[in-house]
């Protein structure tokens, strides 16, 4: 058992599964639903996959705190979730999973750096995404191949729109940096995802429905990871249990057309070692600090005779 906010870190999340060999994981929470990335169904059922547990995900109910989304999630696939902003009433889910699930190993970055980026002719724009300034690449047409890079991740993406709506943008994404609002922790990060409006400055605001179905997607990315965690959002903030998975080469794709409109689909990277060494640098500047202080404090004293 962990709570909450652990989920994004390495202690003790990570060590659970990684040096203890925990299968099962039981997770109380209260989880504020941030889209496009952090909604809890979508992050929860994600870290299940990327993990290879069993993950039990029991939120407070409290949709005026924008606080919902319950699941069971097994590691192939969400066997139960349950999420509504529009009652009060908690659910009760219930659902049978294999008390040992199968982990299979997945190379992140084997398909990924085995591409030759070719280029599309658009032009790239940045745009904010939870306070992190990702590069991207708007989807012009109705089926594509597009790369796009921010430092040393590069994202791929294949699709096959079911049609290319005149109402709607759709932008492939990515981020790899230091996010620094209400926590600090490395990401890496490649996203498919609706923009809020037509204005291109919009991709990745917070948007809830969508019309645009995709037939097909692949999205795979050059991760400096192992910890990758693979979302699949649809409209009206859905889940798509059994229409995606993961290949051992690091491709997320879909298996059928998706059973509903994208929201977004994403790769999640974390590097919990780059945590470490910017923990390391904060405290040596703080000391730094703390030192500068007292020798000011000292020859000001001094001055003062």
């Amino acid at each position: 058992m962990f709570t909450c906010f652990d989920i994004l870190f390495h202690d003790p999340a990570v060590t659970l599964v990684k040096d203890f060999h925990v299968d099962t994981i039981l997770f109380p929470t209260a989880w504020m639903n941030v889209l496009p990335h952090l909604s809890a169904i979508e992050f929860h059922s994600a870290w299940a996959m990327g993990m290879g547990v069993n993950f039990l995900a029991s939120n407070l109910h409290h949709p005026a705190k924008k606080m919902t989304g319950s699941g069971i999630y097994a590691p192939d696939s969400p066997r139960a979730f349950h999420y509504d902003m529009k009652t009060k009433e908690g659910k009760l889910l219930l659902a049978q999973l294999a008390s040992h699930p199968h982990h299979p190993v997945v190379n992140w970055t084997s398909y990924a750096s085995g591409i030759e980026a070719l280029s599309t002719g658009n032009q790239e724009f940045k745009s904010i995404v939870f306070f992190d300034e990702f590069t991207f690449l708007e989807l012009k047409g109705v089926t594509g191949n597009y790369t796009v890079c921010q430092n040393d991740l590069c994202c791929h993406l294949s699709y096959k729109m079911s049609e290319k709506r005149l109402d709607e943008v759709y932008a492939l994404g990515t981020f790899d940096g230091l996010h620094t609002v209400e926590g600090r922790y490395h990401l890496q990060i490649c996203t498919l995802l609706k923009c809020k409006t037509m204005d291109l400055h919009s991709c990745g605001d917070s948007v809830e429905t969508a019309s645009t179905r995709f037939e097909m997607f692949s999205l795979s990315g050059t991760f400096g990871t192992q910890y990758v965690f693979p979302e699949v959002l649809l409209s009206e903030i859905q889940l798509a249990p059994g229409e995606f998975q993961v290949s051992s080469d690091g491709r997320l794709f879909s298996l059928k057309p998706l059973s509903g409109p994208v929201l977004t689909v994403t790769l999640f990277g974390r590097l919990y070692e780059k945590d470490q060494a910017s923990n390391i640098s904060s405290d040596l500047v703080a000391q730094a600090l703390s030192v500068m202080v007292i020798v000011i404090t000292t020859i000001v004293y001094l001055l003062s005779w």
